[in-house]
């Protein structure tokens, strides 16, 4: 997570979630910390280095499960 998400209330990330379904793990997250909004990518997919303190990039491989801890930025 960026330090500058820091200040920012509720659960930043979610090391339990590796190796867990993408999908299933998007539900989860969003209710675990209502201020941020998961997105499924897939492995390889190219994406901005913009932090943004309500996202959560929850990367997945080709069977779609969870290939890297998910967390905010």
């Amino acid at each position: 997570m960026s330090d500058i998400c820091t200040g920012y209330e509720g659960k930043a990330s979610w090391p339990e979630l590796v190796g867990a379904q993408g999908v299933d793990s998007a539900t989860t997250i969003e209710r675990e910390n209502p201020n941020v909004t998961a997105i499924i990518l897939l492995e390889g997919t190219p994406v901005s280095k913009d932090v943004k303190c309500t996202r959560v990039r929850v990367w997945v491989n080709a069977n779609g499960i969870i290939i890297e801890i998910p967390r905010i930025g």
